[in-house]
């Protein structure tokens, strides 16, 4: 069984134009409803434990039964209207009107599971959970649908832009960015590496197979995660890992297709497109496509993604940090050199012309660290949670800050020393359960306040029944206990959120 085709109360008619299929690709979608129309929900029940057997190798897949993990549709939610100081929340005035509406797609991690450099043989229903999944193989499908149901959405209403979350590949590699890349551009796409693998004997019926991918119809806007710059997110890169992605070996345990996916550790199908990327390579890469999605020469000479932009006709600033520890380490990493470099002056011009700020980062405030974590290395000049929340808290015009890593939708509110507050908004992953992005408006409401309003969608797959099974086989994933529920609670999926303008 392979899962739900979604389908919901809007189509492309009521935009008044007609879509046309991508050549080659699978139709434009008619249908995507979000969140707050209808939710897919799982027609299984969490188990209580952790299943025995892991879902993420054929044979543990197989023994929860083959229709296990389908979706079903569910009740919309309604968002959640919450300000930051607790109070009740004004109406808005006569003329509030929408700054910019956008889409904040976290977390992709499009990934060669069949690497020399995974680590799979470490999978489990803990920490490592994420060294495996059962969907790895379905993730470029997946982020196809995610495309496609940001296109409908685009069609009914426009997007200005796709802001991603960071860990848009998985391990830093060659070939994980051209993947991720033609996901969001489009073009023809086989994310396989090694051999031509067909796990599922023809065309069109399994995340080995070729697809055209439909491509964003607005431009995305980069940022880097711990997964773009390190092997599997926590690895720094070194020459003789270089040479390991290029080889047979597999110390760590990779996927075998020659024996239906399950896991080898030597005799590995070498592959040149795995070659490992140094942060300028991975910024040098962007910046050389199209309008380079918010990198340039800066960006190229640095290896990271500090930049910002301003929303034409609006008041907004965008200010993108770039958090990920080339040191080693899955937590985050701000260098006081960086936020003397590149952040202050952003904010400080920002504050002078007037601009409200939205921040963007892989990692939320508190993921903050002075070595990256386990496997990093200490650095003089990191800059902690609570100094990093001193220093915003000089900007009164620091609103909202959209950030991810935890696989989860979150909202929070982040107080400073100085009083000045704003709001910390995660989004979950494509890679994981619920599979979700969120749709981002900001509107000033015409009565002293400016309000976010976040909502979440669920995958379309209509048409797409690769698509579909890797939506299955993730929310398997959760629903046996070998990874979290990242919905996160329902106070915190669709909001509305509420702060006062600066000064007021």
């Amino acid at each position: 069984m392979l899962g739900l085709l979604v389908v919901g109360a809007c189509s492309a008619e009521d935009t008044g134009e007609t879509a046309q299929p991508v050549s080659g690709g699978l139709p434009p979608l008619t249908m995507a409803p979000t969140t707050l129309e209808r939710t897919l929900v799982p027609q299984d029940a969490r188990l209580s434990t952790p299943g025995p057997e892991n879902p993420a190798l054929p044979d543990g897949l197989l023994s929860y039964g083959e229709g296990f993990g389908a979706l079903k549709p569910g009740p919309g939610e309604p968002a959640q209207v919450r300000t930051i100081d607790g109070t009740e929340a004004p109406p808005p005035g006569p003329n509030a009107r929408r700054l910019s509406r956008f889409v904040h797609l976290a977390d992709l991690q499009i990934a060669d599971d069949e690497s020399p450099m995974r680590l799979a043989s470490f999978d489990g229903s803990g920490p490592t959970g994420p060294a495996l999944r059962p969907q790895d193989w379905y993730l470029c499908a997946m982020g196809n649908a995610a495309v496609r149901t940001i296109n409908f959405l685009h069609r009914k209403e426009a997007i200005d832009f796709v802001l991603l979350g960071g860990d848009n590949a998985d391990s830093a590699q060659s070939n994980e960015l051209d993947w991720v890349m033609t996901v969001l551009n489009g073009g023809p796409l086989e994310c396989d590496s090694g051999e031509d693998d067909d796990p599922i004997p023809g065309p069109g019926n399994d995340g080995k197979d070729k697809l055209v991918a439909e491509g964003l119809q607005m431009p995305w806007k980069w940022v880097t995660g711990n997964h773009d710059i390190l092997i599997q997110g926590n690895a720094a890169l070194t020459e003789q890992r270089k040479q390991n992605a290029l080889g047979t070996v597999a110390s760590g345990g990779t996927r075998d297709f020659r024996q239906n996916g399950a896991l080898t550790k030597s005799d590995v199908i070498p592959d040149p497109r795995r070659a490992l990327l140094e942060r300028t390579e991975v910024m040098s890469r962007v910046a050389d496509d199209r309008d380079g999605h918010g990198m340039g020469d800066a960006q190229r000479t640095s290896g990271k993604a500090f930049y910002h932009f301003d929303v034409e006709g609006s008041p907004l600033r965008f200010v993108i940090l770039d958090t990920g520890a080339e040191t080693g380490g899955a937590e985050g990493m701000l260098h006081q050199a960086d936020v003397d470099a590149h952040v202050k002056p952003a904010l400080d011009e920002a504050k002078a012309l007037g601009k409200l700020v939205i921040l963007a980062s892989h990692h939320a405030s508190a993921a903050l660290t002075k070595e990256g974590g386990t496997f990093g290395q200490e650095q003089e000049d990191a800059v902690l949670p609570e100094a990093w929340r001193s220093f915003l808290g000089q900007y009164d015009n620091v609103l909202f800050s959209m950030v991810a890593h935890s696989h989860e939708n979150k909202v929070e509110a982040i107080s400073s020393p100085q009083g000045h507050r704003w709001w910390e908004v995660m989004t979950a992953a494509i890679a994981d359960y619920p599979h979700q992005f969120r749709v981002i408006e900001v509107w000033d409401q015409d009565n002293g306040w400016i309000a976010l309003r976040g909502t979440c969608v669920d995958l379309a797959t209509e048409g797409d029944p690769v698509a579909a099974e890797g939506l299955r086989r993730g929310t398997v994933d959760m629903l046996v206990g070998w990874s979290p529920d990242g919905r996160g609670p329902v106070e915190q999926r669709n909001v509305e959120l509420l702060i006062k303008k600066p000064g007021g």
